[in-house]
């Protein structure tokens, strides 16, 4: 049995966090999807990298540029071949498993994050023109955001909540996805063609934590993977407890799971957060490490105890959560406003 294949059997998926045609053209993302990845996530940051230096984007940029178009349809012209033909590559996926696996996200622009109407807007667009049943549209975890989250699932479109940092923004969230399903049953509508992923940013928290004021060698290293399984057990009270909510359950999804310290592990946020009814979304190192050399075990529900006295211990050494989750989705955005504005002057 391969890696992902082991994973898989315990009930996690693993999703690709890359995207580009050189992918598409060369069979590299088939070759995934055929070594048992059953998803794919994007994002301005990785669509930047996948243009540049690329030849595979030289005749359809020109075009663009010489269209007369705005920069963000633009954009979109080259943008969204590649999300159709990656959902195209993922269909049978999304089609075998009942609809469970098999999605592609696509992010809407970061310039809306605090625009809820704008998000709703550009969402139902981007479903519209992309026309493709495994799409999943990504809205970030902002007030407006959730908001806009809530009203998309109320209208029947899957969700990827992205740039979380925090327990406080997973409960919004989630109470916010059961909302939203409840409004669209009440509709009359088939609430089970809905799904749905909140997506959890670890190894960016480490990289803040290790590096505050009372951070100990002790205390260094843990606060991502910590934050993760705290949240998986607020993910089984609240879809499989006393408090269930309808319609499939809201998965949880491990992002940024690249390790950033080379002191640490390469699989720290892959092997100890291996769960059923969770996504891992792997870059391309992180993926080929976990091929190599990683195991398929079930760890999510273990050292529960232990992370919820380390989440003491963080309080304790004067470290706000709370904070760190503000500060890291301020520099999230900023660096996806960043990269944004970098691929609207590429086709300039």
């Amino acid at each position: 049995m391969s890696a992902i294949s082991g994973i898989n059997a315990l009930g996690q998926r693993i999703w690709l966090d890359n995207l580009s045609r050189k992918m598409l053209a060369e069979g590299e993302l088939a070759q995934h999807i055929w070594n048992g990845v059953t998803g794919l996530t994007s994002n301005p940051s990785i669509l930047l990298k996948g243009f540049k230096g690329s030849p595979y984007y030289r005749e359809d940029l020109d075009a663009a540029r010489k269209s007369g178009l705005s920069p963000e349809k633009r954009l979109e012209a080259l943008i969204l071949p590649d999300i159709r033909g990656a959902c195209d590559l993922f269909l049978p996926v999304f089609e075998n498993s009942g609809h469970e696996d098999g999605y592609v996200s696509l992010e809407v622009s970061p310039r809306l994050a605090f625009d809820m109407e704008g998000t709703v807007e550009a969402a139902i667009r981007l479903v519209s023109e992309v026309e493709r049943p495994n799409l999943m549209i990504k809205v970030p975890a902002t007030p407006e955001g959730i908001a806009a989250f809530e009203k998309l699932t109320s209208l029947g479109i899957s969700i990827n909540v992205t740039l979380i940092f925090s327990l406080h923004q997973v409960f919004h969230v989630q109470e916010a996805y059961v909302r939203g399903l409840r409004r669209y049953a009440e509709s009359g509508e088939n609430i089970g063609n809905v799904r749905s992923v909140a997506s959890i940013f670890l190894s960016r928290i480490d990289t803040l934590v290790d590096n505050l004021p009372g951070c100990d060698a002790q205390l260094k290293g843990k606060a991502g993977v910590t934050l993760a399984k705290i949240a998986y057990q607020r993910y089984l009270d609240r879809f499989h407890g006393p408090a269930q909510g309808i319609g499939h359950p809201q998965k949880l999804l491990w992002a940024s799971t690249g390790t950033k310290n080379p002191a640490y592990s390469d699989l720290l946020y892959v092997e100890p957060l291996i769960g059923k009814e969770t996504v891992n979304t792997l870059p391309d190192a992180t993926l080929a490490a976990f091929i190599d050399h990683g195991k398929a075990e079930n760890t999510l529900e273990s050292g529960i105890e232990e992370a919820k006295a380390h989440f003491v211990a963080l309080e304790k050494a004067g470290i706000n959560m709370e904070k760190v989750a503000s500060q890291l989705f301020e520099e999230g955005m900023k660096a996806f406003d960043t990269a944004y504005s970098d691929l609207l002057a590429l086709v300039a």
